[in-house]
């Protein structure tokens, strides 16, 4: 799955990109989730409605919020799902939509950002699904539009940029290949630790320099899974040894 989130109030070219980028995405094999909430997500599940959705409720299946999305869920559940983790008659409240974007994060590989005030729910996504290891793309905007706000701010702090569907695929892939590995491990060896040893920070640190580099490349030239990988440089940065920047890019300092 890749989670899709952005303004309610959305822009006409932020509803026409994410009908776009969620068509493609469906296209290439992705269930697309999201939240059911006005604008950029019904945008997001609109456009996946044939190939499957998945809508994450913060009331109860019985209390859609909002109304109007009714007969969206009904067409979203011949090839998708809803999912909730309230009971029956559950009203939603305002503390439940950040809760239940934890979900909408967790469900998915990568979570892409396309429209976001600087104090949303939709950066409170992206928060939530760096805290969980997923990936976090953004959409650029213009930097006049306050809906634009938050996903440049997310770009300035190293998220990947999105302009097509092409850019979330080359980041996801090699994950998908990995965990594709692993799965194909014969029976008796033991699961692929998460805990790096020196071997794996030998290697980061030898494919690191001072020209920056991806994540996804890192993982590619290394043959370490996507976890580790981020562990070493999380230990790196905290270490002062690696600089982040922009794009989800890291040089060796």
């Amino acid at each position: 799955m890749i989670a899709m989130v952005g303004s309610r109030n959305a822009s006409a070219a932020g509803l026409k990109f994410a009908e776009r980028l969620a068509h493609e995405l469906a296209e290439a094999g992705f269930v697309i989730a999201s939240g059911l909430a006005r604008g950029i997500d019904a945008a997001a599940h609109r456009a996946s409605l044939d190939t499957g959705t998945v809508a994450v409720l913060a009331g109860g299946h019985d209390r859609i919020y909002p109304e109007q999305h009714i007969g969206l869920l009904e067409a979203i559940l011949p090839n998708g799902a809803a999912i909730s983790e309230m009971p029956f008659g559950w009203e939603p409240r305002a503390q439940d939509f950040p809760r239940r974007n934890r979900l909408i994060s967790g469900l998915s590989l990568g979570i892409v950002i396309v429209e976001a005030a600087k104090r949303s729910g939709s950066l409170i996504t992206a928060r939530l699904a760096l805290e969980q290891g997923r990936e976090v793309f953004a959409v650029p905007g213009s930097p006049i539009d306050p809906r634009a706000e938050g996903t440049n701010g997310l770009l300035k702090q190293g998220a990947t940029l999105v302009t097509e569907a092409a850019d979330v695929l080359a980041v996801i892939e090699p994950i998908l290949g990995r965990r594709d590995v692993a799965l194909r491990e014969p029976e008796g060896e033991p699961p692929p630790s998460f805990e790096p040893d020196d071997r794996a920070r030998t290697e980061i640190v030898t494919l690191l320099g001072p020209a920056p580099v991806g994540l996804d490349d890192l993982v590619r030239l290394s043959g370490l899974s996507p976890a580790l990988v981020r562990t070493v440089i999380l230990e790196l940065e905290l270490a002062g040894r690696v600089e982040r920047h922009g794009g989800g890019l890291f040089s060796l300092v």
